[in-house]
């Protein structure tokens, strides 16, 4: 008669199924020898199992920490474990073995530990709990954004990464040999998005965009992951403002709801509700800023100092330390941003949270002879984007967008202090491997 064979099942099932025979699969987190009793502290991507078995026959196995083991034994309760049962080992088999010398081990307090080390052991240090709730969350961030606009009768669209010119100019671009002429990896979805709102009118995108700015501080990347919404049918940027008002708000209290205890280790109080960021002008700001920190010399931007010292003032006045910051230069803007009134500014906005940007958006042209007369205003020749541009004869309405950073508002969601702690293996100036 064939044996059934026990299937493997995951640690947060085990107080399910007491008592019963169990086979478990994952690491060896910690190992503690009381006696003539040891415990073997199992990890897998559920949680952790404290499983028992004498020290003698613990021996044998020659068993070290981070040792990939199979376990199968009997799940009993036990009230005093932390998860209300253990498992009694009947059998233990090695699938691999960890080396010898680990630069530190997953229970090891990360803190101490280089961001360069955790960066380059990266599969260990997603095993620490710190470290790995940090990417855990991240996935839920892109979760509720992906579930929060589907609700909202949005279409997600898939966009090429290698185009033939640049979005917001050539400067920043990075080029590749594309068979026997120059193409760039693209630095924007935005004509994509564009175009997905002449056909769908509600679209957004994720994915890697990049940018050959020879950055290598702890808020810039050279490829990031950008989180893309464009619409259509708006009356102006404060249509987009309160969406992404609404969106952002929608996303916090779904991150509240089902990861409130690990955000908690990180900020002292949940996230806020984002409906009641004020939305300023970017010359009163100026003046602001002039006025309560002596700040000149800001004309077309805010630096980072001025982005802190904005949202502490937002703090003070509104309990939440965001602001939107609309009407930019138009000419610091790129070509397609629509104007804002008759002074030159733009109807573009930044979203500032917790002193960092983590949104540029705004409203966009939509008739073609305006994005004409835009690119030549630039010195452009407008037969240069004739591709783009042949999609505004198509029927484009009244629209626009913004893009968010996820690794920037992971940051801000755990407050990180360095953007390179929210990606896998962060890609800078310097930094090309792992």
């Amino acid at each position: 008669m064939a044996t059934t064979a026990l299937r493997r099942i995951f640690i947060d099932s085990l107080s399910e199924v007491v008592p019963a025979e169990v086979r478990l699969r994952g690491w060896v987190y910690r190992l503690r020898i009381l006696g003539k009793t040891a415990f073997v502290i199992l990890r897998d991507c559920s949680g952790e199992a404290q499983c028992v078995i004498s020290s003698e026959a613990l021996r044998a196995y020659q068993l070290k920490v981070e040792d990939v083991v199979e376990i199968r034994g009997r799940v009993r309760a036990e009230p005093r474990s932390k998860t209300g049962c253990e498992v009694d080992i009947s059998e233990l088999r090695v699938l691999n073995r960890a080396g010898q010398n680990l630069p530190f081990q997953s229970a090891s307090q990360v803190e101490s530990i280089a961001l360069e080390k955790l960066i380059q052991y990266r599969p260990l240090s997603l095993r620490t709990e710190s470290v790995g709730d940090v990417f855990r969350i991240q996935a839920a961030i892109l979760g509720s954004f992906r579930d929060a606009l589907n609700r909202r009768r949005f279409t997600e669209i898939v966009t090429s990464k290698i185009v033939s010119g640049g979005t917001e100019g050539g400067s920043n671009l990075f080029e590749i040999k594309y068979f026997d002429r120059a193409a760039y990896l693209a630095q924007s979805p935005q004509f994509y998005k564009e175009h997905g709102v002449a056909g769908l009118e509600r679209v957004y995108e994720t994915g890697h965009v990049y940018r050959a700015e020879p950055h290598a501080s702890s808020r810039h990347l050279t490829e990031y992951y950008s989180l893309d919404v464009e619409f259509g049918f708006i009356d102006g940027p404060e249509d987009v403002i309160q969406f992404e008002r609404e969106l952002l708000t929608d996303m916090f209290e779904n991150l509240n709801r089902k990861y409130g205890d690990a955000i908690g280790k990180y900020r002292n109080e949940l996230l806020p509700s984002m409906l009641e960021v004020p939305c300023w002008e970017f010359d009163a700001c100026l003046e602001m800023l002039h006025a309560e920190f002596g700040r000149t010399g800001l004309v077309d931007d805010l630096d980072p100092e001025a982005e802190r010292q904005l949202c502490e003032r937002a703090a003070r006045e509104t309990g939440i330390p965001a602001v939107f910051v609309l009407g930019f230069p138009l000419a610091a803007r790129p070509f397609y941003t629509a104007p804002r009134g008759p002074r030159g500014a733009a109807a573009s906005f930044d979203l500032l949270f917790q002193g960092l940007e983590i949104t540029t958006g705004g409203q966009r042209l939509h008739l073609r002879e305006d994005l004409e007369a835009a690119l030549r205003s630039r010195s452009i020749e407008p037969a240069n984007f004739e591709s783009h541009l042949a999609m505004f004869d198509l029927g484009m309405p009244p629209h626009g967008g913004f893009a968010i950073g996820l690794e920037r508002l992971t940051c801000q969601v755990l407050n990180l202090p360095n953007v390179r702690q929210a990606v896998l293996y962060p890609r800078d100036r310097y930094k090309l491997t792992p």
